[in-house]
């Protein structure tokens, strides 16, 4: 009987072009991460051609989390930002109230005793107008994309409501 321990040429050409094929893998996995380009600390960001390192962000030394302030925004050359009014919170006026985007638009409405204040809903989907607290006077039935839902606010006042099916939708009438 006669016995062969020699491999086969075809186990040797697949077992060599695995193992190109894993060392050719190896290769690529360990120049992942590395960069042409100096750094002087690891994990800075150093800007790129036309761009420019603003103060108060990454790699620039300074240290601590200044997210959210003036300083650590970057300029954006092409937008702008609408003129803030004095006020912001300042209440608006008129009688209807959109229901828009899972907002009341205006979030704070100021009225005088006597007026009829009208909620439409914009949005797709169903939306209330009641009152915040017990015993307030606003109590809408769910209000269907283009429904409507009035109230005529007779005596003077600060009526909070909220939208009972999504609660964290709230706003004021302010009623003089």
């Amino acid at each position: 009987m006669h016995l062969n321990f020699r491999p086969s040429r075809r186990r040797t050409r697949v077992a060599a072009a695995l193992a190109v094929a894993a060392l050719g893998t190896l290769g690529l996995l360990s120049a992942c991460g590395q960069s042409p380009h100096p750094s002087s600390h690891a994990g800075d960001i150093t800007p790129g051609p036309g761009q420019s390192q603003t103060a108060g962000t990454a790699g620039d030394g300074e240290t601590g989390n200044k997210a959210g302030t003036a300083s650590s925004v970057p300029a954006m050359p092409h937008m702008s930002m609408p003129p803030s009014s004095p006020d912001a919170k300042a209440p608006a006026t008129g009688d209807t109230v959109a229901i828009k985007n899972f907002t009341f638009s205006p979030a704070k409405l100021k009225v005088t005793a006597g007026t009829t204040v009208t909620w439409t809903n914009q949005d797709t989907d169903p939306h209330s107008v009641t009152s915040a607290g017990s015993g307030g006077p606003l109590h809408s039935a769910a209000l269907t994309t283009h429904s409507t839902y009035s109230y005529t606010f007779t005596k003077p006042g600060t009526y909070a409501y909220l939208c009972t099916i999504h609660p964290f939708m709230t706003a004021i009438v302010e009623v003089t």
